[in-house]
C-alpha cells in the first residue's frame, strides 16, 4: 500500500534477510547485547563488530532507539529499539509507539530511504500481537507526513497470523 508517497509493505520472512533495505530494526534489549529472538538473529548475522559498536551506546530505556552500522548484514544500518515489556513498562502502548517513531526519526536524520521493522515487543516481552500491530501501524501512519527521505517501510513478520493482524490494522487505520 502506498500512502503519502511512502510504500508500506507487509511480508513474512526473516528480518536479517532484507537486501535492498537501508536499515533493519533490531528488537533490542537494554544493554544492546546479543540475546534470543530478533536481537540474537541480528547480532549473529551482523557479526562481532555490531556488539563492539553497541557497547558504548548502552544502556537504553524502553521507547529509545539508537543507530549503528550493519556490519556483516546486507543492510548498511541497524536501528536498535527497546520495546516495552507488556504489563511491566507503562504506558506500554506509548512506549511501543515511541520505538517506531524514534526509529523513523533516526532513519530520516541519516537520509535513509527504507526501513524494515520486526514486530517489536511481541516475543519474550509478551506484547499481544493484535495490540502490537495496532500500535505499530498507528505510529507509522502518524509519521508519514513528516517523512522526507524514507520511501519504504516494511514490516517483516515471522508468521502468517502476525501478517494478518498487521494487514487488518493497516487497512482499518489507513481508511480513516
Amino acid at each position: 500500500m502506498e500512502l503519502d508517497g511512502v510504500a508500506i509493505e507487509l511480508v513474512t520472512g526473516d528480518i536479517v534477510r532484507q537486501p535492498g533495505i537501508d536499515a533493519v530494526v533490531n528488537a533490542a534489549n537494554a544493554e544492546l547485547l546479543p540475546g534470543g529472538g530478533v536481537a540474537g538473529a541480528v547480532h549473529r548475522a551482523a557479526g562481532p563488530g555490531l556488539a563492539a559498536e553497541c557497547r558504548p551506546l548502552a544502556p537504553i530505556s524502553p521507547g529509545d532507539a539508537v543507530i549503528t552500522g550493519g556490519h556483516d548484514l546486507a543492510n548498511p544500518y541497524v536501528i536498535h529499539c527497546l520495546g516495552p515489556v507488556y504489563g511491566k513498562d507503562r504506558p506500554e502502548d506509548e512506549l511501543l509507539a515511541t520505538c517506531y517513531r524514534r526509529a523513523l526519526e533516526l532513519a530520516e536524520r541519516h537520509g535513509l530511504r527504507s526501513v524494515a521493522f520486526p514486530a517489536i515487543s511481541t516475543g519474550v516481552f509478551g506484547y499481544p500481537m493484535p495490540l502490537a500491530a495496532e500500535v505499530a501501524i498507528s505510529a507509522v501512519l502518524s509519521m508519514l507526513e513528516e517523512l522526507e527521505s524514507v520511501r519504504t517501510i516494511r514490516f517483516v513478520l515471522t508468521e502468517d497470523e502476525a501478517l494478518r493482524h498487521h494487514d487488518d490494522a493497516l487497512r482499518r487505520l489507513a481508511a480513516l
